[in-house]
C-alpha cells in the first residue's frame, strides 16, 4: 500500500467541500448536499475495497497451506 490512496482521499474531500461551497452559495442547497453525498459514497467505496483486501491478506496469512 502506497500514499496515493491517501492523497485521492483528501483530494475528492477537498473538491467535494469546494463543490459543496459554491453550490451553497448559489442558492442550490439540495445540489450542495447531493454533491457531498456523492463525494462521501466515493471515499466510502475506496476504504470498503481497501478493508476487503486487508482481510484478503490476514486471511492469507492464517492459511493453513
Amino acid at each position: 500500500m502506497d500514499v496515493t490512496i491517501i492523497f485521492k482521499i483528501a483530494g475528492i474531500g477537498i473538491l467535494t467541500a469546494v463543490l459543496h461551497s459554491v453550490l451553497k452559495s448559489f442558492g442550490k442547497e439540495d445540489q450542495a448536499q447531493l454533491a457531498t453525498l456523492a463525494g462521501l459514497t466515493i471515499v466510502l467505496y475506496m476504504v470498503i475495497r481497501l478493508l476487503a483486501n486487508l482481510f484478503d491478506y490476514v486471511r492469507s496469512v492464517f492459511s493453513l497451506y
